[in-house]
């Protein structure tokens, strides 16, 4: 990573703007909510990944990187069993997500603003 002036470049490319929202949740919204990696979370991520489509408005939960993802494939690919998924990912500790799926669920943010990075 090369430092340019006081900022330090995250890639080659300049110009990021990094925009900032406030999420207030909304009533009668349809909001699933996964606290955890569980079986519930793996059914639908990969009936999502099915492209099976689903009534929520907002999915809330962990978030499958990279790495996850490629777990998720194997399982649904065939190629691990949903135990040896469980083994692979136990010791992995996903981020956050909230996924606005409809643009009802829009009206549950607000902009405030953004910076450049």
């Amino acid at each position: 990573m090369e430092k340019q002036g006081r900022r330090w470049a995250l890639t080659k490319k300049r110009g990021h703007i990094v925009n900032r929202y406030e999420y207030r949740e909304a009533p009668g919204l349809n909001i699933c909510r996964f606290k955890d990696m569980s079986e519930e979370w793996l059914a639908f991520v990969v009936s999502c990944r099915r492209g099976v489509e689903h009534e929520f408005d907002i999915v809330e939960g962990p978030m499958a990187d990279d790495t996850i993802w490629d777990y998720i494939e194997d399982y649904v690919a065939g190629n691990i069993s949903q135990a040896a998924f469980w083994e692979l990912v136990k010791s992995k500790y996903p981020t956050h997500q909230i996924v606005f799926c409809t643009s009802e669920a829009l009206s549950a943010i607000k902009y405030e603003g953004s910076y450049p990075l």
